[in-house]
């Protein structure tokens, strides 16, 4: 198959993936309730819009979950289209939005199987992205994921544009530019989804392998460029170092608990939520960013007092990093937790076979990967969970199967 067809082809499936979101978003998904994570992102950007900064309003209900600062992209990307806190449900205005970024995912998957494999594996990649249930329920949630997978994908994709200059250029700052955008691009993931921050010494360990030290000091430099400026920002609002978002001490806290399973938030362990409770009533008037530190020092002391206990609670969080059976998935519906299970289940063992002949080949496919390897690294020290699985290593599951299914595809066409 030839690319220009490959090219119209993944077109028309990122167009039919369109249509399957706004189906999805407008005709089913109306008038569900919203989840916490769902209303505080809208009430941060209602905030935003009244020119209040990056605040929770002293009114908004949050019962007995946590408030804690968030990275600020995703409430801007809702404010910037003008997603109000006033509604129960999504406003349609996002499920809208939200399709398209999600019909662009859809082309982009099958871009980068197309430069990975060839045109077929481009063309059923985005075939199966396009129809792949847990990227079209996505697109109709208020939840960063959306926003952060075109920008994640973006990143790797100008990372292996930066080494294929690099190569041609033989020379030390070849793709120099390019590795710029990258680091550009990385920064703003990490303002959406701060776990993105594992992939900068990933990446720059690749770029050091290949004796390209300018590189990855470009990487790096760019996305602190990006970041840097929302850190400023908190040292000044807290009084104290805060990278992006003082979430990071309770996530960790949640998932290197006593009680932690090794999947799943605070929803999804109802033990450690209580022990949640208990641990900001015993620091009462203490704010989100004072609480990190010590979140964080608690963590730290369970860990050193069991060591033991801790590389049990590792092993648990690898299995559930790739088998979808924990709490996170349980908390839905029958038909959710079928839809989400059955299409990853069936894809996973084939993705398997077409993952080793992507690390035979390397080349386009090497900065997904280590995109996917910071991920199973960040669900290692937090832990792993299905929104934390979707926005990407959904997608290298996709363009690994599919590397497998259109190589069996061109060998049945031979005989």
């Amino acid at each position: 198959m030839s690319d220009r067809r490959a090219r119209r082809l993944i077109l028309a499936a990122a167009a039919t993936g369109l249509l399957l979101r706004l189906a999805f978003g407008l005709v089913y998904w109306t008038g569900k309730p919203l989840t916490h994570d769902e209303r505080e992102y809208l009430a941060l950007a209602q905030s935003l819009r009244d020119g209040d900064g990056l605040r929770l309003p002293p009114d908004h209900a949050a019962g007995t979950a946590p408030r804690f600062d968030r990275a600020p992209g995703y409430p801007a990307f809702l404010a910037a289209i003008g997603a109000r806190a006033d509604t129960s449900a999504a406003p349609v205005r996002v499920k809208v939005v939200q399709a398209v970024i999600g019909a662009i995912v859809v082309w982009m998957i099958g871009a980068i199987a197309l430069g990975a494999a060839g045109g077929r594996a481009g063309v059923v990649a985005a075939a199966i992205a396009a129809g792949y249930p847990p990227l079209i329920w996505i697109s109709s949630y208020v939840l960063s994921e959306t926003l952060f997978m075109p920008i994640a994908l973006g990143c790797v994709t100008l990372l292996h544009d930066a080494r294929q200059r690099a190569d041609a250029e033989r020379a030390p700052r070849g793709g120099g530019a390019m590795t710029v955008a990258a680091g550009l691009v990385a920064g703003a993931a990490i303002l959406v989804r701060p776990g993105m921050l594992f992939f900068l010494p990933i990446a720059a360990l690749w770029f050091l392998r290949r004796h390209r030290w300018s590189l990855a000091l470009a990487f790096c430099v760019s996305a602190a460029v990006v970041v840097s400026p929302w850190t400023l920002r908190n040292m000044r609002e807290h009084g104290r170092f805060v990278l992006v978002a003082s979430e990071g001490g309770v996530t960790f806290w949640t998932g290197n608990h006593p009680l932690a399973i090794g999947e799943g938030d605070l929803a999804a362990n109802p033990a450690i939520k209580e022990a949640e409770i208990a641990f900001r009533s015993a620091h009462a008037g203490l704010t989100a960013a004072e609480l990190e530190p010590l979140y964080y020092r608690d963590a730290l002391a369970q860990i050193a007092s069991r060591p033991g206990w801790w590389l049990a609670l590792l092993a648990k969080k690898t299995f559930y990093t790739f088998v979808p059976v924990g709490p996170s998935y349980t908390l839905h519906s029958t038909r959710y937790l079928l839809a989400s299970v059955i299409p990853y289940a069936v894809l996973a063992p084939l993705a398997f076979i077409g993952l080793l002949t992507l690390v035979r080949r390397g080349g386009a496919s090497t900065p997904l990967l280590l995109l996917g390897l910071s991920v199973v690294v960040t669900g290692l020290v937090f832990f792993p969970q299905e929104r934390f699985r979707i926005p990407v290593i959904d997608p290298i599951v996709i363009v690994c199967a599919s590397v497998f299914l259109a190589g069996r595809a061109g060998r049945v066409g031979s005989r």
